[in-house]
């Protein structure tokens, strides 16, 4: 029954409208290579607030998911709202790759977080469990255009810098960050490999939202890299069955010459019951049907090179 209700939590939250809500924008610099620090990939990270419910998404992730909706029928007027309040960027054909593969969500008041990820189209989410402890020190300066104060915290085997302000009154940040007097404007780790640096603040009326299944698979911290491997391991079994049925079904189709003299040469743009031009969703939901004209097939990081957690 506990699971249950946490579960139900969950769907609460991404399922209500967020209707008017306040979004950080962050610029965050990602070394990609996890033993030398090479040149640093910068993309933007969203921090949507609204009440005590906050959402934490990349750019690149979010327009990605909007396209993904976007070929869905029922999504398609869900992505006529979302349309306006993506950046300038969104309305390219195409999402550049993420280090964010996922999308965290809090409920701030009860410091409460949750970590969202798919795969094979299948949902699986985790509660984190390690609660935050900061350090706050006397030190103040100006960061990002606010009177901030520094802070450290160790989380995820790194140790964090971080600098509030308490002109925003809101104990929240990027990724799993929170729990401090005042919003995080700048927040980097002692290893050089992320930095946040908050640098625009706007409102929007709806925030993009990817509604939760029933069959949502909730999983813990602990277990979740093996939940996630039993589920892709389930996809490709399930693919692979579905692909031999296809390919049997086209060979009886050429076989018996149906439909005026076409043939399994014909047929040869056919992979796994989708069109030539199209992509298959992959494994880990980072790569999504596109079609052919005018639209690039993108294969995803999923941030795995140097994970922002190293334990």
């Amino acid at each position: 029954m506990r699971q249950k209700l946490l579960g139900f939590f969950v769907l609460f939250l991404v399922s209500m409208s967020y209707g008017q809500t306040t979004r950080y924008i962050y610029e965050t610099a990602v070394n990609p290579d996890s033993i030398n620090l090479v040149s640093m990939r910068i993309e933007k990270t969203f921090l949507d607030v609204k009440g005590s419910r906050s959402l934490f998404i990349s750019e690149n992730k979010l327009i990605k998911d909007s396209l993904f909706a976007s070929f869905k029928p029922e999504g398609k007027e869900e992505r006529k709202k979302d349309k306006k309040n993506l950046s300038k960027t969104e309305g390219r054909k195409y999402a550049e790759p993420t280090f964010f593969e996922y999308f965290i969500i809090k409920n701030i008041a009860e410091q409460k977080v949750y970590y969202y990820d798919r795969v094979g189209g299948k949902q699986i989410y985790y509660q984190e469990d390690r609660p935050l402890k900061w350090e706050i020190s006397d030190v103040t300066e100006k960061q990002n255009g606010y009177p901030a104060q520094k802070a450290i915290a160790i989380f995820g085997g790194r140790i964090w810098t971080a600098w509030f302000t308490r002109d925003i009154n809101i104990s929240d940040e990027s990724y799993k960050f929170s729990g401090l007097p005042g919003l995080i404007v700048k927040l980097e780790d002692d290893k050089g490999d992320y930095k946040f640096d908050l640098v625009k603040k706007i409102t929007i009326q709806n925030a993009f939202e990817e509604p939760m299944t029933a069959d949502a698979k909730q999983s813990t911290r602990r277990d979740f890299g093996g939940d996630k491997a039993a589920l892709a391991l389930e996809f490709n079994k399930n693919r692979k069955a579905v692909s031999g049925n296809k390919g049997t079904e086209i060979q009886d189709f050429a076989g018996g010459r149906r439909a005026g003299g076409m043939n399994s040469g014909g047929m040869g743009g056919m992979r796994g019951g989708h069109g030539g031009g199209m992509h298959r969703e992959g494994i880990g939901g980072n790569n999504f049907p596109m079609q052919s004209s005018g639209v690039e097939n993108i294969s995803f990081t999923n941030g795995n090179q140097n994970p922002i957690e190293l334990k």
